[in-house]
C-alpha cells in the first residue's frame, strides 16, 4: 500500500461550490468539495466511505486573539462551556440525552485563533446532529444567573490549571514576551479579568453577536455521506443565519529588538522548566524561508536530532527537550522547552541549546537529511488520516488560520521545495538572540 498519496487540486468554480479532485502533485489523501452559503458559512466536505462514521466540526475562526479589549480575556474560552447550554429549541439536558442517544461523542476547544465544536457519530444520525448544531449556533440561550455559574465554573477551571507549573510558566512568558499583540495572554484569559467576568453578562452576548456568525464560521464535515444530502441539510438548517462578523481591533507587536527573560517561582516542588522562545512569524506557505523554518523544530530538536542525543539520552541532563514551531494567524512564539533533573544544568542546558542553533548559521544539512525529514513529514501527517475524526481534527488549525483546506496541499508543495539555504535562512532571520525571550522556572524547595 503507498503511503504517500499524491493529489493535485483541480479548482472550479461552478454554481458556487468549490470542486477539488484527486490527481498527482499533492499530499491530501481525499477528494473533497468546498461550497459557501450566500450568508458566508464555508462548508467542507470529505466522503470517507467505509467505517458508517462521521465527524462534524463548526470551526469559528475566533481564539483569544481576538479579545483586543481591556478587561475582558477569556471569553472565546468561555463559550466554549456556554455552548452546551441549550437553546429554547433543545435546552442542555435535551441535547445532552439526544448526544448520549445517538452514542455520539461531543466536545470543544478553544486555543488562540480559533475554538473547535466537534462531534463523532454514526453517519445516520446526520440530520439530528444538523439540527442540534445549526440550532445552538443561531439561538443559544441562557440566563444572567446561568452565566454566572459558568463564570464561576471558568474560574475553578484556572484555579485547577494555575497549580500546573507549565501554566504558571507560560502567563510569564507570554506576558514578558508581547507588549501590544493579544497573544500576551493565556487562551483562558488574565485571572483578574476571569474573577471579573460574573458582572459582564451583556457584553457576553455582545462578543456572541460579533464573532459567532456564519461567515466567521466553516463547517468540516469527514466521513461516510453523500455530499448532496449533506448540503441539503446545511441549507436549510443555516441558510436563514444572518452574518454580521466584526473584525477585532488587533494591535501589532512591534519588533523585538533585544533579548528578554523572566524568572518564576512556583509555589510547590517541581523540577526546573526552560523555555527559549523566539518571534515567529505568521503562517505564509508562500514563502519558502518561513516555511523552512517550521521545519527546524523537527531538524535541530526532533528525537533523531544531535541536541536530544545528548541531554536526553547521553548526558541525561533533562526529562525532555522538544520544540514547537507552529502556525499561527499572526506572528507569534517558536519555542524550545526543556524539562531539567538538577537545577544545576539549567545554565549548561540554555548553552547546548544557543549551540545547536549557532551550529546550523554555518552548518549545510546534507540533501539526504533533509530529503528524509521531508518524508518524516509527510509519513507522520499521512499516517494520522486514517479515520474521519483524525481527519478533522489534524485539518482544524490550518482551516481555522486560512478559512479552507487547500492550504495543505500547498505546504506540502513549499516543504518538498526547500532547500538546505532556505533552512540556513531561516536560523538567521528567526533564531536571533534579539528576537527571544528566556523563561525559567524552579519550585520552592
Amino acid at each position: 500500500m503507498r503511503l504517500f498519496i499524491h493529489a493535485m487540486l483541480l479548482l472550479t468554480l461552478s454554481g458556487g461550490m468549490l470542486m477539488a479532485e484527486s490527481g498527482e502533485n499533492g499530499v491530501f489523501p481525499y477528494a473533497y468539495t468546498v461550497e459557501t452559503l450566500e450568508n458566508g458559512l464555508t462548508v467542507i466536505m470529505i466522503p470517507m466511505s467505509g467505517s458508517g462514521l462521521m465527524s462534524y466540526y463548526s470551526i469559528v475562526r475566533t481564539g483569544s486573539r481576538d479579545e483586543f479589549e481591556a478587561g475582558k480575556t477569556g471569553f472565546a474560552h468561555f463559550f466554549e462551556h456556554m455552548m452546551f447550554r441549550g437553546t429554547k429549541n433543545y435546552p442542555a439536558a435535551m441535547y445532552d440525552r439526544m448526544v448520549t442517544e445517538m452514542g455520539a461523542d461531543a466536545n470543544a476547544y478553544t486555543t488562540d485563533d480559533y475554538t473547535a465544536y466537534h462531534l463523532s457519530f454514526a453517519a445516520e444520525d446526520l440530520e439530528t446532529v444538523v439540527k442540534l448544531e445549526s440550532d445552538r449556533f443561531q439561538n443559544l440561550d441562557y440566563e444572567e444567573a446561568a452565566f454566572q455559574t459558568e463564570a464561576g465554573a471558568v474560574y475553578g477551571e484556572y484555579r485547577k490549571n494555575i497549580s500546573n507549573p507549565w501554566q504558571v510558566l507560560f502567563e510569564a512568558l507570554l506576558g514578558k514576551a508581547f507588549t501590544r499583540h493579544t497573544y500576551g495572554h493565556t487562551t483562558i484569559g488574565f485571572e483578574d479579568d476571569i474573577k471579573a467576568m460574573p458582572q459582564l453578562y451583556e457584553y457576553s452576548k455582545e462578543f456572541f453577536s460579533r464573532y459567532y456568525r456564519p461567515d466567521n464560521t466553516v463547517l468540516l464535515l469527514a466521513g461516510n455521506f453523500r455530499e448532496a444530502d449533506a448540503m441539503e441539510l446545511i441549507r436549510r438548517h443555516y441558510g436563514d443565519w444572518e452574518a454580521g462578523y466584526q473584525m477585532p481591533d488587533v494591535l501589532a507587536e512591534p519588533a523585538q529588538t533585544e533579548e528578554r527573560s523572566v524568572d518564576v517561582t512556583y509555589e510547590g516542588k517541581t523540577l526546573p522548566l526552560l523555555v527559549v522562545s523566539y518571534k515567529g512569524p505568521a503562517l505564509d506557505v508562500g514563502d519558502p524561508v518561513m516555511v523552512a523554518g517550521s521545519m527546524l523544530e523537527e531538524l535541530l530538536f526532533g528525537e533523531t536530532s544531535d541536541i536530544y542525543r545528548t541531554l536526553v539520552l547521553k548526558e541525561q541532563k533533562v526529562q525532555f527537550i522538544s520544540a514547537d514551531f507552529g502556525f499561527n494567524r499572526d506572528p507569534r512564539l517558536w519555542s524550545i522547552y526543556a524539562m531539567i533533573k538538577d537545577e544545576a544544568d539549567i545554565a549548561s542546558v540554555r548553552t547546548e541549546i544557543d549551540r545547536t542553533i549557532a551550529q546550523f548559521r554555518s552548518r549545510t544539512v546534507s540533501d539526504r537529511q533533509l530529503a528524509d525529514l521531508k518524508k518524516r513529514l509527510k509519513y507522520s501527517f499521512l499516517m494520522g488520516l486514517d479515520t474521519p475524526d483524525k481527519v478533522a481534527g489534524r485539518l482544524a488549525r490550518l482551516t481555522a488560520i486560512t478559512g479552507g483546506i487547500d492550504v495543505v496541499d500547498r505546504l506540502y508543495v513549499a516543504y518538498d521545495a526547500v532547500t538546505p539555504d532556505d533552512l540556513r535562512a531561516a536560523v538567521e532571520r528567526y533564531l536571533a538572540d534579539e528576537r527571544r525571550t528566556i523563561a525559567t522556572l524552579k519550585g520552592r524547595e
